[in-house]
């Protein structure tokens, strides 16, 4: 299968340029979007405006990490599977191997997850989950109906709490966005890709593996740890900040590591270039060294990758559908509300602690979104004052 107007790029300029990007892409998945659209549309012509739309609508309809999953999708429509995997190992192993290697720096030291520098890495995270929220309620929920089914969402899961109530509040926010007949994103009249024979057996892998994850493994084992990280890509919309409670829900209310540490680890995964969802990396070095680093990575990428491979053939049957693109927008502002509840419990339950941090934590917001700060400037910036205040 292949992008029908633009021939294949060699795998050689494929993996440079990704590789650059996941060396340089700093700021989260809306601004690789942005990248991403700066690189391939505007400067090589790879994908046309309309083509990447279609893409990255794809990708926000899949769970998993939306601008890896476009990323993937971008390699393998120029190179087939062999780009899809230059493109992903490209954008994602520079931060992969910084966030294994903060895990071991935790290991060697201990007593670091429950100092003051930590503390102020928390604040931190608060900050930019907070204009997370801001800005993807901006862009998903442009008027008052999806404002309020995001706020409603938010309410429920905040009154009532669970995880799977997430994925029963998504799917009936995407019936609300077919009975409001919510706008949905449009579509250009040639097909993004050419067909492709049985895309669903990459859906039949996909669901076989999510069955064997939801079996009980042995805490701390590979296998466990396989299991709960394919889980977390498998069933989250909104990619690299709403997984967080499925992330602390595994790890730390069961006990596996501590509330400060993954805290701690979320909070340099904001400081990295690259995916968010390369925390998983963090994680799994942390509970089972190298081969947990290693097994964690492919497990949380892995679902949304099978979902993009059998997504690309089969949306040119839904992508003509008005109610297919308003479900999809009613899961946008789901996903809005979803993160707004995420903000609250744990993020801030777990960092803001008294007015000194409420203050940090405006300061810290205030130059992410007036001053337009770089994240990976603030990460060390907060993580010092922190270790001088606290």
């Amino acid at each position: 299968m292949s992008e029908v107007s633009t021939p294949p790029v060699s795998a050689g300029l494929l993996w440079r340029v990704f590789l650059r990007l996941g060396l340089t892409s700093f700021g989260g998945p809306a601004a690789h979007l942005g990248y991403f659209h700066d690189e391939f549309v505007k400067r090589r012509g790879w994908l046309t405006d309309a083509r990447y739309a279609e893409v990255v609508a794809l990708c926000q309809l899949l769970p998993g990490p939306a601008s890896s999953q476009v990323g993937l999708a971008i390699g393998y429509l120029q190179r087939g599977y062999q780009g899809a995997a230059l493109a992903w190992l490209g954008f994602t192993l520079p931060s992969a191997l910084l966030m294994a290697l903060f895990a071991f720096g935790l290991a060697a030291w201990p007593d670091a997850g429950t100092s003051g520098w930590v503390h102020g890495l928390k604040l931190l995270v608060v900050a930019v989950v907070a204009q997370a929220v801001w800005q993807m309620g901006r862009n998903l929920c442009p008027d008052r109906a999806r404002q309020s089914l995001a706020l409603a969402v938010a309410a429920v899961l905040l009154a009532s709490g669970g995880l799977w109530l997430q994925l029963v509040a998504l799917a009936v926010a995407a019936l609300v966005g077919v009975g409001c007949r919510f706008p949905g994103v449009g579509t250009d009249s040639e097909p993004l890709v050419r067909e492709q024979r049985r895309p669903w057996r990459f859906l039949v892998v996909f669901l076989g593996l999510l069955v064997l994850s939801l079996l009980p493994w042995s805490q701390g084992s590979l296998a466990w740890l396989a299991a709960e990280l394919y889980r977390a890509g498998a069933l989250v919309f909104g990619g690299g900040h709403v997984v967080l409670p499925w992330l602390q829900e595994g790890f730390v209310a069961s006990a596996a590591m501590p509330a400060d540490s993954f805290l701690a680890g979320y909070g340099a995964a904001q400081a990295v270039p690259g995916p968010l969802f390369t925390f998983s990396a963090f994680l799994g070095a942390s509970v089972n060294g190298v081969d947990g680093a290693l097994v964690a990575l492919v497990a949380v990428f892995l679902p949304g990758t099978l979902l993009v491979f059998a997504g690309l053939p089969l949306w040119s049957l839904l992508r003509h559908h008005a109610a297919a693109r308003s479900a999809l927008a009613g899961v946008n502002a789901g996903v809005v509300g979803l993160l707004l509840a995420v903000l609250y419990d744990p993020v801030w339950t777990a960092a803001v602690w008294s007015p000194a941090d409420l203050a940090a934590v405006l300061l810290l917001w205030l130059a992410l979104a007036v001053w337009r700060q770089p994240v990976w400037l603030l990460a060390p910036l907060s993580a010092a004052v922190g270790g001088l205040l606290w």
